[in-house]
């Protein structure tokens, strides 16, 4: 989709379009009864047009504004565009950036719904926003992005009333130059977002280890460095523990490194590790079959360490950032890994396997220990689809955070909440340690028992994180995947914790 800037346009009668759009505002006295205020433009254009504005929300009194909520007219005389849309901005004291973003993806969604092929929108300058007329307008392409994204690859019959409409909106602003430029910035993310959305999309027969780390080595086009290794690499590194979980499977694992070097030669890198199980059948302790289809994303974490690069280098991070994500598929052949079983992992600590559907986090063990041997990191997130538990404890609306830090912790809380991406601090401990411990060897993988699942897994993890590293676990089981529509995230692969873990980056690690 084209997003471009122009001058605010003076005279709105002449724009020609398939549908001309007007802001207006919740009622200032705050209540859903009171009439919604006109912005300038929109003032402006109900006089031009003898009042159509007014009378039109004079007849529709369920309309208030709220933030992406629009109203369509069709076209007085005098006009040249076709349709003329309202859409509301809300409360003008809350008119943040991602209160924009939010505008800007309701209204891609609502103009391509109505068919609109292009379309006009005059943003004013709001009296005493915190953010100028060109963050806004930036802010708002940016949600336009997200919120217009489909994935429509293997439909080959929809009707043309069902196909994508909107292909081009141009935003009028006070200061266009400025909103192109800040709105730069925003594209190389919202490639990002949508390369993860697309990775998490993909069908397992279509996007396997294999499959996966090319996908992985097209980055080096953006100025990403990509390494794979392949099994017999792994296993001369000692990684037993994410090779056992693929041994099942007629595919190769692999192991793929993406280096962002945007900072300083010399400065440590931020490391983000990411789970990729591409197709998950819980091996041997195999999953019921109702549902199994989901677990296509269980690749979830790896989708947004490769999103979170593909970003970084988009709008070329002055920062440092290694990602590592372990691809595998889990699959119950007559060489799969069984219940009972003993690896070795990298870090030479020895687990004992008691439900191979417990997999996500012997990947993550191997790959978390080999981003720290080798990249020395300043910190480490890793990302995972990793238990039901969390899901359990959450829903489906926030994500879980589980640190060993507490300034690392709140900075994932700061950014999550600032791209509107949540998540909630868990808790670690010594008692989720002892529900781990095995009679022979240093760990099992799972408690054994129905409770405190999520913190156990997290628990686990900490067991491969070295002395002194600053660490932070994400489990994004509840909301990877949306069954509904919202502004930023069309209903299907979220791609939560790109955004936010680029804005951490931008909060605390850049400079």
């Amino acid at each position: 989709m084209d997003v471009s800037f122009i001058d605010i346009v003076e005279d709105l009668t002449g724009v020609q379009a398939d549908a001309l759009v007007v802001g207006v505002f919740a009622a200032a006295d705050g209540s859903d009864a009171g009439a919604p205020d006109l912005s300038v433009s929109a003032a402006a254009l109900d006089a031009a047009t003898g009042g159509m504005i007014g009378r039109a929300l004079g007849a529709s009194p369920r309309y208030t504004a709220k933030n992406g909520e629009t109203l369509a007219i069709p076209a007085p005389g005098g006009l040249e565009a076709r349709t003329l849309i309202l859409v509301g901005l809300g409360d003008a004291r809350k008119l943040t950036a991602l209160a924009w973003q939010k505008v800007g993806g309701a209204l891609a969604q609502a103009l391509d719904a109505r068919g609109v092929g292009q379309a006009v929108i005059a943003l004013d300058p709001v009296d005493g926003a915190d953010i100028s007329a060109a963050g806004a307008a930036a802010s708002f392409g940016y949600g336009v992005l997200l919120g217009g994204y489909r994935f429509d690859k293997y439909r080959t019959k929809l009707k043309p009333e069902q196909k994508p409409a909107l292909t081009a909106l141009t935003v009028a602003t006070s200061e266009p130059s400025a909103a192109q430029d800040a709105f730069e910035e925003f594209v190389g993310v919202a490639r990002g977002v949508a390369l993860t959305r697309d990775l998490v999309s993909e069908p397992a027969n279509i996007l396997h280890p294999e499959s996966f780390a090319d996908r992985c080595r097209a980055l080096a086009g953006d100025g990403v460095a990509v390494d794979i290794l392949g099994e017999a690499q792994m296993a001369d590194l000692g990684m037993r523990a994410l090779l056992g979980v693929g041994q099942g499977s007629a595919r190769e694992s692999k192991l793929v490194v993406m280096r962002w070097q945007g900072g300083e030669a010399d400065d440590a890198p931020l490391a983000v590790v990411g789970k990729g199980v591409t197709f998950d059948t819980g091996g041997i302790s195999i999953k019921p079959s109702a549902g199994m289809w989901d677990m296509k994303w269980d690749m979830g974490g790896a989708g947004v360490v490769t999103g979170l690069m593909r970003a970084l280098a988009g709008r070329k991070a002055p920062v440092n950032v290694v990602g590592v994500v372990g691809l595998v598929e889990n699959m119950p052949d007559g060489n799969a890994q069984r219940p009972g079983d003993i690896v070795t992992s990298m870090s030479g600590q020895t687990i004992e396997v008691w439900n191979t559907d417990a997999e996500g986090r012997l990947v993550l063990a191997d790959a978390l220990w080999y981003a720290q041997e080798t990249y020395k990191p300043k910190a480490v997130i890793d990302l995972a689809t990793l238990t039901g538990a969390i899901i359990v404890a959450l829903g489906e609306h926030q994500a879980g955070v589980f640190a060993n830090d507490d300034e690392l912790a709140q900075g994932l809380l700061a950014a999550g909440e600032a791209v509107g991406e949540p998540v909630w601090r868990m808790p670690l401990g010594e008692p989720y340690h002892r529900e781990i411990d095995s009679q022979i060897a240093d760990m099992k993988n799972i408690s054994g028992q129905r409770w405190g699942g999520a913190c156990v897994a997290a628990a686990f993890l900490e067991r491969f994180i070295q002395p002194g590293t600053v660490w932070a676990h994400l489990d994004i089981a509840g909301v990877t995947f949306a069954a509904k529509d919202r502004p930023l995230v069309p209903k299907g692969a979220t791609a939560f914790g790109v955004r936010l873990l680029d804005q951490l980056v931008r909060d605390r690690f850049e400079g």
